[in-house]
């Protein structure tokens, strides 16, 4: 599957106009990787994927990232170069993310409880990201998927057989205990001060007159949203499923006796007042295929997609004129790959390789 992590930010070179005189005093500024049609692929560029997949490895696994970025680190060329064909497939087939970015930074605002798209600056650069980078890393990101997303998905398939086969043969991964799906309605008491009685009465009070509005018709997952303390309010109070044994005694003996659609009466808890309600109640067994059918084409489904997308990749690369600096290897080249060729004079290329190796061009 695409990975979720932003790609790497490819940054643009200054290069020193060719018909520069003097040239004994040029400093190598930055090493070019590799070359990808008309774009390049730098060691900085290749040193920052490196260090962002170091963070991510380390956030996901602690000790064990070291082990897992030595097998990482060998494709970083290899991905570097993918963004690049993409991106050029992108701008070939005249992409546009902006308004996909407008709106992918706006959910970000969002969840982190932001009011202005400034707030969300600031705090990027609170972090120490350069706002500006973060923006263009996610336009690549959202640009690359529209290629994928035009190119590839179409060609996958997933038939109805290999449905009904992968489900034959992953039978016991669809079993499941007895379990209820619950939402919840909480009317919070912990920023009371200890012993404020008025305080829990008025508590109590709200939570039974919520109660009432879910009782008299009142959609359940409207009201969590309007009048719920809990964590899960703005998903409509959903909490997800519970087996026996993974609640409190109280809330459990109540739960697994009620039908699915019940409401359950005000529950005094150590958090406030909660009103449970029951949305599903399945017993021990195997899940039918029409139930998990979504679950299974979507396992197929992403199965398919790294093959395929290698495969376009594969083709890109043949279509492409791409470089690789001596020393580097594109673990995803092709045998049918051309490499460009520059033809020159002898004088010429004596004079272009040593002006060519000041610059850190090979």
């Amino acid at each position: 599957m695409i990975r979720r992590r932003f790609l790497p930010v490819f940054f643009l070179l200054v290069s020193l106009p060719m018909w520069a005189a003097d040239t004994t005093n040029i400093t190598v500024v930055e090493e070019i990787l590799a070359r990808v049609n008309n774009d390049i692929i730098t060691h900085s560029e290749l040193e920052h994927s490196k260090e962002e997949v170091r963070q991510e490895l380390r956030q996901q696994y602690g000790n064990k990232a070291d082990a897992m970025f030595a097998q990482r680190e060998k494709d970083l060329l290899r991905d570097l170069i993918d963004q690049q064909l993409l991106l050029q497939k992108a701008k070939d087939k005249g992409l546009n993310a902006d308004t996909d970015l407008i709106k992918r930074l706006d959910e970000m605002r969002k969840q982190m409880n932001l009011s202005s798209m400034d707030e969300l600056e600031k705090a990027a650069r609170e972090q120490g990201v350069s706002f500006e980078d973060f923006k263009q890393n996610l336009r690549n990101q959202l640009l690359t998927q529209m290629v994928i997303r035009d190119e590839v998905q179409p060609k996958i398939l997933v038939a109805k057989e290999e449905e009904q086969k992968f489900y034959q043969a992953h039978l016991k991964d669809f079993a499941h205990p007895e379990r209820v799906r619950l939402s919840e309605i909480l009317v919070s008491t912990e920023k009371l001060e200890p012993g404020d009685q008025a305080g829990v009465a008025a508590a109590q009070q709200k939570a039974q007159q919520v109660l009432e509005q879910v009782r008299g018709g009142a959609a359940f997952d409207a009201v969590a949203r309007q009048s719920s303390d809990g964590p899960t309010a703005a998903q409509g109070g959903d909490l997800g499923y519970f087996q026996r044994g993974t609640l409190a005694r109280e809330l459990e003996a109540r739960a697994f006796t009620m039908k699915p659609g019940e409401v359950g009466d005000v529950v005094r808890t150590k958090q406030g007042f909660l009103i449970l309600k029951v949305v599903e109640h399945e017993q021990a067994g195997v899940a039918p295929l029409k139930d998990v059918e979504p679950q299974i084409a979507d396992q197929l489904y992403f199965q398919k997609l790294q093959p395929a997308l290698r495969t376009y990749l594969t083709k890109l690369r043949e279509d492409a004129y791409i470089d690789i600096r001596p020393g580097y290897v594109d673990t995803g080249a092709s045998p049918n790959q051309t490499k460009p060729v520059f033809t020159t004079t002898a004088a010429q290329g004596a004079k272009s390789k040593k002006r060519h190796k000041k610059l850190g061009i090979f």
